[in-house]
């Protein structure tokens, strides 16, 4: 009896070692989650959040230009309710004024969305250098010459493998007859160029005109407060620099698009100050992201703060990176 009871408990703990055995083998097998992964950002998800600056309304929501037009027709109508109510021809004079300026500021405003609505679909297949030489043959060819909206657009395009080429085109902009916001675009794309190209005073003097405190749209502001802070840091105003930086945190959700572009702003701008913790911080967040990003500071790049450089190199060899060339950004 006591070797058969001796047997069965063999055979329960044999079984239970299998059944052990056979869970950790099913636990090694079965792909971890996707919360256990720790996803890297490719270079094309790294090129698309850098194509945030200055990106310009083409890639926006489409207005809705039935409701606009209904509401200015209220108006419309409401102002010649009171037209007719109201004895005398003045008041009807105004109604009639004030009727053909709508219809021009409507006929504009439709002209304006069709145009950006017409770029917006030529960018969207210019993923690659084919697809961008492509789209820039049809904004030469169905544009008119001159036309501020295919302008910008072929900057975008040409800044991928030609910034040089891209700043010759911007600079066709005759910033004095543009409505301030698209000159407001204009100025910061050339100064985002300037500053890849290492040329900091060009930079500096665009970045001068650009008006912080006058753009209502947050996504605009932080666009020019990027681009302004880093020619600031980068010409002797480091500390403006970082008391304007301060004003946005990269870290924002709603600024996910603009977050490189923001930590490199700072790193310049932590530079100029001579703040090595902050330089560090900044740099770590680009490397968070993509460690080839820390190229932009390291040679070939003109111009760079030597105490940025030495820590962007020194994280460069701790993290084993070669720093490839890095990608133009599209505006």
């Amino acid at each position: 009896m006591a070797n058969e009871s001796d047997m069965e408990e063999a055979e329960k703990g044999a079984a239970a070692n299998g059944a052990e055995a056979d869970a950790v083998a099913a636990r090694a097998s079965t792909p971890p989650t996707a919360k256990s992964k720790k996803k890297k950002k490719g270079a094309a998800e790294i090129q698309k959040e850098l194509a945030a600056i200055g990106k310009s309304e083409e890639e926006r929501p489409p207005v809705d230009l039935k409701k606009i037009y209904g509401r200015v027709a209220i108006v419309v109508a409401v102002v010649w309710a009171i037209a007719l109510i109201v004895p005398g021809w003045p008041a009807k004079a105004v109604a009639g004024v004030a009727t053909l300026l709508a219809a021009g500021v409507m006929f504009w405003l439709d002209r304006y969305v069709k145009k950006t609505q017409a770029v917006g679909a030529i960018l969207k297949g210019a993923d690659t250098e084919e697809g961008r030489k492509k789209a820039i043959e049809r904004l030469d060819s169905e544009f008119k010459k001159g036309d501020t909206h295919a302008i910008i657009a072929k900057a975008q395009l040409q800044m991928q493998e030609d910034p040089r080429a891209a700043l010759a085109t911007l600079e066709g902009v005759n910033l004095d007859k543009e409505l301030a916001p698209i000159a407001g675009q204009v100025r910061a794309m050339r100064a985002m160029l300037h500053l890849t190209l290492g040329e900091t005073a060009e930079a500096r003097a665009l970045a001068d005109k650009l008006e912080l405190g006058k753009q209502q749209e947050p996504k605009t502001r932080v666009m020019f407060a990027a681009v302004a802070g880093e020619a600031w840091a980068r010409t002797g105003q480091g500390q403006k620099a970082v008391d304007t930086l301060d004003l946005f945190n990269p870290d924002a959700p709603e600024h996910a698009e603009m977050k490189a572009q923001m930590w490199r702003a700072r790193a310049f701008a932590y530079a100029a100050v001579n703040d090595t913790k902050g330089i560090s911080r900044a740099l770590k967040k680009l490397a968070d992201m993509n460690p080839h990003l820390l190229g932009m500071f390291l040679p070939p790049q003109k111009k760079v703060h030597p105490l940025l450089e030495r820590e962007a190199k020194q994280m460069v060899m701790r993290l084993g990176v070669v720093p490839r060339k890095m990608v133009r950004q599209r505006m």
